[in-house]
């Protein structure tokens, strides 16, 4: 037994550095594999609940609600301008008036003619009573046979040619009449009054100048331009790839260029149902798809002008404290399994690359909405999970299993 004891004494030391050296070569080798496979550089982001808003922007300009242009009804020289521009007028004021020498003088022939007329209307209704009274005598004395067939039908068309005469002036009458209804129409028409309470905001012409009707191919003078500026929208255009999001009522902020410091608030209040077509050349198209939206300022300054440009953001759906994630983060694939033979039936497939013990995974994921440069993520993470963020040259060369190693992310003040 001192023996055997002895042997395993001498033989205990060797076999413990034997294995130490051992465990050391592993430890080296596994060092040696690990530095020799590649690793991509990616900066990494936990995921995180956060208040996310989807906005759609679009620009346009402002306008009043109510715009009306004062045109040419009918054709003469402008005698007299009541207004200025910029002149705040109520509904009914006198605005301007044209030369009416010429409809004061249809209308008084026209009145004369209808005296006239009235007057053989008079000498008409006797000669056919006369007739008609003639005639009668004619039928009673040929009904007792006193006298022929022949005069009683001479006393009968003599009595038809005055009834037809009464009847011809009665028609010229009221002609005449027609007549003078539309020439005191255009006489009217050569004062214009202010159809609404508002502001003047284009004056296009001087007196002295005369205004002409617009016919098929030219258009008419526009006189002068009025604005209700107590109601004041912006019409902006809005893709048709975002305007199915938008929504009567949604609320909006707006920029006005000519008032950089200021934000102002509006809703969404008309929304077109049809392509805005663009002209090229006088041919119609509509390449660009942009369909108007109107969005009505609430309680709008009275500084703001028609015709001013104006950008807003419309806010189509907001959310609070919901996990989300940069959308940089996001990653297209093609679907594992999918037969890519088959380009028809080749699916694609939406996710993130999780981190997992220094290594990444892809996760398909579900989205909602997005604000900013976030996305939410409605299935597929959880809070606090590591993820892969850029960049996006790395995020195109990642595959499952792939050795990373993490960046600091760069400070977006720094450049």
């Amino acid at each position: 037994m001192t023996e055997k004891t002895s042997f395993l004494k001498r033989r205990k030391k060797p076999l413990i550095i034997l294995a130490i050296l051992l465990v050391v070569g592993v430890i080296v080798i596994a060092n040696l594999r690990s530095q020799r496979e590649k690793t991509v550089k990616v900066t990494v982001d936990k995921v995180k609940k956060q208040d996310l808003t989807s906005i759609i922007s679009a620009s346009g300009e402002v306008k009043p609600k109510k715009n009306i242009n004062i045109s040419a009804q009918v054709p003469g020289r402008i005698i007299k301008i009541g207004v200025v521009e910029g002149e705040v007028v109520k509904a009914g004021d006198f605005l301007l008036k044209l030369d009416s020498t010429q409809y004061e003088a249809n209308a008084d022939r026209d009145q004369n003619f209808i005296r006239a007329a009235n007057s053989d209307l008079i000498q008409a209704e006797a000669r056919l009573q006369r007739d008609k009274n003639s005639y009668e005598r004619q039928q009673k004395l040929f009904d007792e046979q006193l006298i022929s067939k022949d005069l009683l039908e001479t006393a009968k068309a003599q009595y038809d040619i005055s009834s037809a005469q009464t009847n011809a002036i009665h028609f010229q009458i009221k002609q005449a009449e027609a007549s003078l209804k539309s020439t005191i129409d255009n006489l009217n028409k050569t004062t214009y009054n202010s159809p609404i309470d508002g502001v003047i905001t284009s004056l296009r012409v001087e007196e002295g100048e005369v205004a002409i009707i617009g016919t098929m191919n030219n258009p008419g003078t526009v006189l002068l331009t009025i604005a209700d500026l107590s109601v004041m929208e912006v019409e902006v255009e809005v893709d048709e790839t975002d305007v199915i999001g938008v929504r009567l009522g949604q609320e909006s902020n707006i920029r006005v260029d000519a008032f950089p410091e200021t934000v102002f608030k509006g809703k969404v209040t008309e929304i077109g149902s049809s392509a805005l077509q663009r002209t090229t050349g006088g041919v119609s198209t509509q390449e660009s798809k942009d369909f108007k939206v109107v969005i009505t300022l609430e309680n709008p300054s009275v500084k703001l002008k028609p015709g001013l440009s104006a950008s807003a953001d419309i806010i189509v759906a907001e959310k609070k404290q919901v996990l989300a994630v940069p959308i940089s983060a996001l990653v297209l694939r093609d679907k594992v399994g999918a037969d890519t033979s088959d380009s028809a039936a080749k699916k694609d497939e939406e996710g993130i690359y999780a981190v997992e013990n220094g290594r990444v995974k892809f996760q398909p994921v579900g989205k909602g909405i997005t604000g900013g440069m976030m996305i939410e993520i409605t299935s597929g993470l959880q809070e606090g999970q590591d993820i892969v963020t850029g960049p996006y040259a790395s995020l195109r060369d990642l595959k499952d299993g792939v050795l990373i190693k993490t960046e600091p992310k760069k400070d977006a003040s720094t450049k």
